[in-house]
Parts: structure tokens; sequence; C-alpha cells
């Protein structure tokens, strides 16, 4: 290894221990019923509250790559990076409207993802596998993202020996990574990144008030950053302060498509279906912007390491190096290691969260459905366990494999993915009116579209998948291609709906019923009449 910072590396180390222990000790956590069911590894019981929740839910969204990814955006493009602000900001009212729906009828029926779901309320296997495989597609590159973020905080710490050490010598600090994630995932499931979110968060906050408040006090004050910033964009001739006008229907489309993904994502769903009731879930929807409040307060880093000139002056610069680069120029080395313990942590939650939830995926609407009908719950349990081993395996083999443009690529085209069940899971839960083979073709269209149109897209740095923005068809603007994709979905959706009820063509069996959208569940935050939900199927 060369140019270590140690003090920084042994902070960051023992953070990591930390969260190591409480990862192995959260088996013991809140532990309730039998364990060998995936209602307590894979959902934790269903039995966090509000704050365990909240910190959950945190944690599996504001991740190590958004750490990274967003201020990085704002380093390279200027106010085209800061999309992510008013996109969750937009997300929490418009889930409000739904997520306590799904939690009730799942709390009834014992659904444990939303491909159970669409099971259930539109009794279709073809349906509910494609919303399951494609829960699956999406979350495997977010997953390797996550070791992606962990990988640029070794590279700033200078851990690995640089770019001429043998491979396995270079990827050692990760291997080890991941095998502590991989083997506290498979003891403790949710409780694991449930309890380490705490800390996580907490760092979070921490680093992130320390940073806008100590580095511009460094740089000469904000004034001085944003004209640096000014300077830079003008003199790249790329990326500004203001949006320009040719890139306002892309910020608003990508902004309200990303809004409408973010709790598709099956991890994102996960943490809801944790929750221990319907007002738990109402609540967090309610106070999770304050994360929002955070993350535009993250996005302000990218401006800064700007203003701190890094990567000044070398070409192809890494701009995902960026935040860690500028923690590393700015912070003292003890709290250059708490910055990395903050970000190395914060892909620790979410990977842990979107494996859990691959994993749930596969086994309740892959393996029981199509394979093993008669799987009992602790063989639900232990296929879980096994494949959320692989499913990390696969993303570390996937970062260590290939050029990591790629992955960051590949995540924006799982946002584009994951869109298209939207019809599907949030249509379902309001109205029965769709057909479930329309749905399936609508869900057909917009992913063949926004695949193909995604494919022909290409930037300096790929030939394939260069970008998630094109011309949409009839406006002649630049927009998000996801949106593009749902709406053509839609189409397709109720078009069919219309001409297969026209027909009476044979639908599925509706397990729902009116009132299960509505239930409540007994619990200390719940009232006191509140009727105890039905039997699971």
């Amino acid at each position: 290894m060369k140019d270590v910072n140690v003090p920084a590396l042994v902070v960051f180390v023992l953070f990591f221990g930390l969260v190591t222990a409480m990862g192995f000790l959260a088996s013991r956590w809140r532990r309730a019923g039998d364990a060998a069911h995936l209602d307590e590894w894979g959902l934790g019981g269903r039995s966090f509250g509000t704050w365990v929740t909240w910190f959950l839910l945190g944690g599996d969204l504001y991740t190590a790559y958004t750490f990274v990814a967003v201020p990085a955006a704002v380093y390279a493009s200027g106010a085209a990076g800061f999309f992510a602000v008013p996109y969750t900001i937009v997300a929490y009212p418009l889930v409000f409207l739904f997520l306590p729906r799904l939690w009730s009828v799942s709390r009834v029926h014992g659904y444990v993802t939303p491909a159970d779901f669409v099971r259930g309320r539109y009794g279709s296997r073809p349906l509910s596998l494609v919303v399951a495989l494609t829960g699956i597609l999406a979350t495997m590159p977010y997953i390797a993202l996550q070791l992606v973020g962990i990988q640029a905080v070794l590279d700033v710490l200078g851990v690995g020996g640089g770019e001429n050490a043998n491979w396995f010598v270079k990827d050692l600090p990760l291997f080890i990574a991941f095998g502590v994630l991989a083997a506290y995932t498979y003891s403790s499931g949710l409780r694991a990144p449930a309890l380490i979110a705490f800390v996580k968060d907490a760092l979070v906050y921490i680093v992130i008030i320390v940073a806008v408040i100590y580095i511009p006090i460094r740089l000469g004050g904000y004034g001085h950053i944003f004209e640096s910033a000014a300077d830079h964009f003008k003199a790249a001739k790329a990326g500004s302060l203001t949006l320009p006008d040719n890139k306002q229907w892309t910020y608003a489309t990508l902004g309200l498509g990303s809004a409408m993904a973010l709790f598709m994502y099956p991890h994102s769903v996960t943490g809801v279906l944790a929750s221990k009731s319907r007002n738990t879930v109402r609540r967090n929807m309610a106070i999770m912007p304050a994360y929002s409040l955070m993350l535009g307060l993250l996005a302000l880093l990218g401006f800064m390491a700007i203003a701190a000139g890094v990567g000044k002056g070398v070409k192809g610069y890494n701009s995902q190096l960026s935040v860690p680069q500028l923690f590393a120029d700015m912070f003292p080395d003890w709290f250059t290691g708490v910055a990395f313990a903050a970000i190395g942590i914060g892909a620790l939650v979410p990977a842990a969260i979107m494996s859990i939830a691959a994993a749930n995926l596969f086994t309740r609407n892959v393996y029981k459905e199509w394979f093993k009908p008669a799987a009992t719950p602790a063989d639900e349990t232990r296929v879980a366990k096994i494949v959320s081993l692989l499913v990390k395996v696969g993303a570390l083999v996937f970062v260590l494999g290939m050029d990591k443009q790629a992955a960051i690529n590949l995540q924006l085209l799982g946002g584009l993915w994951i869109l298209q069940t939207f019809v599907a899971i949030v249509g379902g839960l309001f109205t029965r009116w769709f057909h479930h083979w329309a749905l399936f073709a609508g869900w057909a269209a917009g992913m063949g579209y926004g695949t193909w149109k995604a494919y022909g897209i290409a930037s300096p740095a790929t030939k394939h998948f260069g970008g998630n923005a094109a011309e949409i068809p009839g406006i002649g603007e630049i927009g998000y291609i996801g949106l593009t994709a749902f709406a053509l979905n839609l189409i397709v959706a109720v078009a069919l709906t219309l001409v297969l009820r026209a027909v009476k063509a044979p639908d599925g069996t509706d397990e729902t019923k009116p009132s299960d959208y509505s239930a409540e569940a007994g619990g200390d935050d719940e009232p006191k009449s509140a009727p105890e939900p039905v039997a699971a199927h």
C-alpha cells in the first residue's frame, strides 16, 4: 500500500468494526415469533415503529452512491445535478397516497413483495413473474454501485496498493467489506441494516452539517464558491449555475419519473412492509422530507469541490472521486475517517436491504410460485438467505469485472425498468379495471421502447446506454426516456384493457376485497379500536 492516510484509515476501520458487531448482534434484537420465517428474516417481523422505519428508509434510499453521485453530478454539470432534490420532495406526497394501502393489503394477506400483491390482485402468475424479475434486474446494478461507493473511499484512502498492484491485493479491502456484509445479512436479515442505519444516518448528518459550515469557511465563503463554480463552467463550456432553457424538459421529466420510480424499487417496499402499522407508514412519508434538506446541502459539495480545485488540470478526472477527495483535502485526517465511514456504512445498509429484497422476490415469486409451491416458511427463509449471498456475489463480480461506467449506465436503466411496474402496482391499489394481459403488454411495450431508446444513446465514455434522455415523440422536446416509456406503457394497458373487456376475455381472480386496503393492525401507535388483520393465506 502507498500514500495511505493512516489516521483516517484507523477511524474508518473502527467504525466499520462497530457496525459489523451491531450487524451480528441484530439477530437478537426485537426477535419475536419463528426465526425460520420470511416475515422474520426478510421483513424484521413486520415490527418496526416510526423511528426505526424512518432510519431504515433513510439508510435505504439515501445510499453511499447518493453521497458520491449527487455532488459529482453537480461538480460535472452544475444546476442539472440538483434534480435529485425536487424529485425526492415530490416523491413523498405522491407515495403518501398509495403506500398505506399497499401496507394494509400486504398485512392482511401476508404479502412480502410487490409481486405478491400483483399475484393476489390480478390472479396472474406471468404478470407477477415479470414484476419480480424487473425488480431483481433493476436492483442488481444498484447493489453494485454501493460497492463502487466503497471503492471510491478506499481509493482516496490509499488502500489497495495502487493501479500497479495485482488484482487480489488491490481489491482485498473490497472483498473483506463484501464478506462482512454477506455474513451479517445472512445471519440477521433485515434487522441488521435497520440497526446499523442509526449509526449510518447519524454519521451522515454530522458530516454534512460540519461540511457545509467548515469547508466554506476554509474556502472563503459561499460567494467565492459560487463565483469559482461559475468561472469553471464558463471556461469548460459545459455546465452552469442555472438551468439552460433546453434542459428544462429533461430536468422536469427526469425529476417526475424518478419520483414515481423511487418506491417501486423492491428495497423501498421492503422497508415500508417492515413497518408495524399503517400510521407508521403515513408518519414516515410526512417526515422523510427531512432527508431532502440533507440532500440539498449534500449537492452543494459539488460546487465546493470545484472551488477547492479538486481534479483541476487532470484530464478525464473521475467526478465520482470529487467528494471523497474534497473531504481528504479539507478535513483533518481523523474527521476524514469519520466522513469516509459515513460513506462506507452508507453503502452497507442499502446493499443489505437491496440483497434481502431481491432474495424475497426470487424466493416468493420465482422459487415458490414456479418451482416448489409446497415450500414451507423454513424452506423460503433458507432459499432467501442463499439467494441474498448469490446476489451480492453477482454485484461483486459486476464491479470487479466491468467498467464502472457500465455500472452507472445500468443503474440509470434500472430506474427506467422499475418505473414500468408502476401501472400494475399502483393502478391495482386503486382499481381492478385493468386486465392482467393488458398490463403485461403495457409492461413489455415500456420495457422494450425504453431499453431500445437508451441503447441508441452514445456518450464520450460509452457507445451505448450513454444517457437517459431522448426526444419525446409528439412534443419534440428532450425528456426522460423512462417517463416516455411509462406513458407508452399506460396507453397500451388502457387501450388493450378496453379491447379485452369488450370481447369479455377471461380475467384472473382477485383475492382481495375493498376493506383490505384500509385495514389497520394492532400496536402502540394504532387506535385501540383498530381491527386485527385476517389470517394470511
